[in-house]
């Protein structure tokens, strides 16, 4: 017994160990993405990330103070901050902020790069690496902060898919861009955000839903691996199949879109022979299991 609970410590050691490794990737790889793509296109990125860009240009351009983007973004951030300890998890929050932290200190310190000089290769880039940092750090249970609290918040508690509500809230902040600086800045801004909203949906798919349909002569084993491999349910239809008129099984569940590609090969390995129909879903209510976050 005593082993095994040196063996849990030293596991749950290495996992934070890794997941502080990730967040810390995640955080440099958008550090370096301000400082190279973003500040190369003169772009406003969505998120806090934008809106601390934007306050701090304001301020710089109509106060004539130059605040540096740390100060500005940890603020943005307490209050989501104070919501995702509450709501999604205490050790996921801790991460987050840690990625909040070491994020704004590789923007401050980091220096400029100009990688391109094509504004809409910046804007297209720009937005995908963007991606690429926040699914890093959603991978490794933790977040970039701001918007992405508030989009994984809505998607816990309603069950689905709030990406596309953060890329409309991000429109408000080009809008106020665009009358303050230029609008071509913030029409640029749109191809960062458009492109990193639908990077961030194909990378990251743990919150869309897909509903699983599958005709098998062994549901009893099907089921079992839907139940062991991911916690959810299933339901069982009995019904013939009209091409042999025999007696066939359907079993009915919702998962995760990123648990799909683990079930399917494990459910044709088990009845080579089932049909297996997966159909996008775009709202679920009632109890669906949600894996923790922390």
């Amino acid at each position: 017994m005593k082993n095994k609970k040196v063996s849990d410590t030293v596991s749950a050691t290495l996992r934070d160990v890794m997941r502080l490794m990730l967040v810390a990737l995640g955080a440099l790889l958008m550090g370096f993405n301000i400082k190279s793509f973003v500040n190369a296109g003169d772009l406003f990125p969505g998120g806090f990330t934008g809106l601390s860009l934007l306050i701090q240009e304001i301020f710089h351009r109509y106060a004539g103070i130059s605040v540096p983007f740390s100060i500005i973004n940890l603020l943005l951030n307490a209050f989501p901050v104070i919501i995702s300890f509450k709501f999604i998890g205490h050790r996921f929050t801790i991460f987050s902020c840690v990625m909040i932290v070491l994020a704004s200190f590789f923007t401050d310190m980091l220096p400029s790069i100009n990688i391109s000089n094509d504004v809409l290769l910046d804007a297209v880039f720009g937005g995908f690496i963007n991606a690429c940092a926040i699914s890093i750090c959603l991978f490794a249970g933790a977040t970039s902060g701001g918007t992405d609290f508030i989009a994984i918040y809505f998607s816990e508690r309603h069950g689905k898919d709030a990406w596309n509500y953060v890329l409309i809230g991000n429109a408000v902040v080009l809008l106020i861009a665009g009358y303050l600086f230029g609008w071509d800045r913030a029409l640029y801004s749109i191809f960062f955000q458009f492109t990193s909203t639908q990077a961030l949906k194909l990378l990251y798919r743990k919150y869309q839903r897909l509903t699983m349909l599958i005709i098998t002569a062994e549901p009893q084993e099907v089921y079992t691996i839907i139940k062991n491999t991911t916690h959810h349910d299933a339901t069982l239809f009995t019904g013939i199949g009209c091409y042999k008129n025999t007696e066939r099984h359907m079993l009915y569940s919702v998962v995760s879109a990123d648990e799909v590609h683990t079930l399917v090969p494990l459910v044709k390995k088990a009845d080579p022979g089932a049909f297996v129909n997966v159909l996008k879903t775009d709202h679920v209510t009632g109890r669906f299991y949600q894996r923790p976050n922390d």
